[in-house]
């Protein structure tokens, strides 16, 4: 991913009105981030703790979405897997993420969502570049391209479901 200014980020939004992504808390450690190894960038919001966002390039276009989770914590042995990098997390490693709709259909309440790694880190542990806590990732035969095209596959699925 090619490394992203605050406005940037902040302009690429589909799923919340442009005084709310004014308003939103941006990574102030952007020059920092190992861009080359990320596919998307996401982040926790540090003020709103339900709260979480995610930017990718898709279409020579930036896509940026709000998310939201619930607070609650499951146990530590319950275990769950990520949609989108297949990780799997114990207790609440793993989220569902919910989205408002794209348009007028987010504006009416509707909204979908997906099991994501709660901190939003699936292209660093695909890469082998962050460990999950006493969680892991499967043995496969795929390559890493392949289970980044696949990671991205399945980002894209739920993307294209934002504007239906």
């Amino acid at each position: 991913m090619r490394p992203l200014s605050e406005q940037d980020i902040r302009t690429s939004f589909i799923n919340c009105s442009k005084g709310e992504a004014k308003r939103l808390s941006i990574p102030r450690d952007l020059d920092e981030h190992p861009w080359d190894d990320l596919d998307f960038l996401g982040w926790r919001d540090p003020g709103a703790p339900d709260r979480s966002y995610l930017v990718t390039e898709r279409a020579d276009q930036l896509v940026g979405v709000t998310l939201r989770f619930p607070a609650s914590q499951r146990g530590f042995l319950h275990r769950s897997l990520c949609s989108l990098c297949l990780t799997t997390h114990p207790g609440s490693g793993v989220s569902l993420m919910t989205a408002r709709k794209a348009g007028a259909a987010g504006r009416d309440g509707n909204s979908v969502g997906i099991y994501m790694c709660t901190d939003l880190a699936c292209p660093l542990y695909i890469r082998g570049k962050k460990k999950p806590e006493a969680g892991g990732r499967f043995e496969e035969s795929l390559t890493m391209d392949e289970q980044i095209a696949r990671m991205m596959g399945n980002l894209s699925a739920f993307l294209d479901k934002l504007y239906t």
